[in-house]
């Protein structure tokens, strides 16, 4: 709940990679005189044409890792982009086992390693190289604002100098997920350039959230610096590290960065709240409601009972079991595609590259596009009814750009594989 895990996992792939993509190559006694990496190959597109078994085409280990329906879903999400399958247009042999393989469906090639066992099944299979064929920006806008729901994007430059390549409800708040951690990273940022912190400055974890993440798992006290917190807060959107940074900087502080971002609708997410807070909310239908409805003020005085209620009883705090959309309009944090953009601006303009350095771990985008750009950094969110990716990107003439797509439906869970195809379409047609 609150991020999402695309690219970075390869979510925009046909496939997952399994564990077997990283396998050692085999022994040259093990090889086979003929190509098992074409072979290999042939059977993905057969099973692509129907002809044969998902069975038939991958391994045990695969398939137990990636399940057959999966494997169906990703498949018929990629001929919904792309078009039908048409064949394998080339593969390049690294040893007879691994190698790249490129896919040619009706709109794009697709392309990224597989690897095959020396008894032809594949075990592994990353295509995560999408190259559209006759795309244009306007049939990428087409295709998002054809999705249910509302939708706030841009694709522009940060210097203002050049109309924007994209732009869609630009002004629209909407909820945007872990995406929110953006203003936390350039909170603190800012505050260790002013030199109240310091990236290396240790404390002590005193914060316990919900996953996503990891450290909700580490023990209570543990020493550990902001920059470790940062790191894990925007890589892996840890929650517990986002909440103690929250605890650190201070709630006012962070709504302080906020508007000086020039966010448009600041008391839509003010006061700014810390992750356990809103799962809280989101767990207790009758107090988010009151929440919701609450001014400031009131709103103040809730949270402060309920960070009470976290410090001393947390087992009494329910936990939300939604798997619908639950008060994406009122309990969330929000922003419009112009808000997040502003906050990008910010973190473009540090003087100290490591609040970008941190945004750069997991950059979401496939290695073929990186090499596209001086520099790209990513963080996205996500929950039933929520999704938003956003970059901020550097060409190598220097220019900084950003592309930021919200997507919120408060009637069913968004797609998320739809729209990170889509992203991949735009990156694709931005310089």
């Amino acid at each position: 709940m609150f991020r999402t895990s695309l690219f970075a996992s390869a979510a925009l792939a046909f496939l997952a990679a399994t564990p077997a993509m990283a396998q050692t190559a085999p022994s040259p006694a093990d090889q086979k005189s003929d190509s098992l990496t074409q072979q290999g190959a042939q059977a993905v597109a057969e099973f692509l044409h129907g002809k044969r078994t998902a069975e038939e085409v991958f391994s045990p280990g695969f398939l137990a890792a990636v399940p057959k329906a999966q494997i169906q879903a990703l498949a018929a999400k990629l001929v919904e982009q792309f078009g039908p399958f048409d064949a394998v247009a080339s593969v390049e042999e690294k040893n007879p086992n691994q190698g790249i393989v490129t896919l040619r469906y009706a709109k794009a090639t697709i392309a990224g390693p597989i690897t095959i066992d020396n008894g032809g099944k594949v075990t592994g299979l990353l295509l995560n190289d999408v190259k559209p064929l006759g795309d244009s920006v306007a049939k990428v806008q087409a295709d998002l604002e054809a999705l249910p729901g509302e939708v706030s994007a841009l694709s522009t430059s940060l210097d203002g100098k050049a109309s924007p390549l994209l732009k869609i409800a630009v002004n629209q708040p909407l909820a945007i997920g872990s995406t929110f951690k953006l203003y936390v990273l350039s909170a603190l940022a800012h505050s260790i350039e002013r030199g109240e912190h310091r990236w290396d400055e240790v404390v002590n974890l005193s914060e316990k959230s919900l996953p996503s993440g990891q450290m909700q798992e580490w023990p209570a006290g543990a020493p550990v610096t902001l920059h470790t917190l940062a790191s894990m807060m925007i890589s892996i959107s840890d929650n517990t590290a986002t909440d103690q940074l929250i605890r650190v900087l201070g709630r006012k502080a962070i709504g302080d960065e906020l508007r000086k971002s020039g966010h448009s609708t600041p008391d839509k997410t003010l006061p700014f709240l810390t992750t356990h807070e809103l799962f809280a909310l989101k767990g207790n239908p009758a107090l988010g409601a009151q929440y919701a409805a609450a001014d400031e003020a009131g709103q103040e005085a809730i949270l402060k009972k309920l960070d009470v209620q976290i410090k001393t009883d947390p087992a009494s705090i329910p936990l939300p079991q939604y798997t619908e959309p639950h008060a994406i309009d009122t309990l969330e944090w929000f922003a419009s595609a112009n808000d997040i953009a502003g906050i990008m601006r910010r973190i473009a303009a540090l003087k100290d590259p490591t609040a970008r350095q941190i945004l750069a771990i997991s950059p979401s985008m496939s290695a073929s596009d990186r090499a596209r750009f001086a520099y790209v950094g990513y963080k996205g969110g996500s929950e039933p009814g929520v999704l938003n990716l956003s970059w901020l990107m550097q060409t190598k003439s220097g220019e900084w750009r950003v592309l930021t797509i919200s997507w919120n439906d408060q009637s069913s869970p968004v797609d998320q594989g739809k729209l990170e195809m889509l992203a991949v379409r735009l990156l694709k047609l931005s310089e």
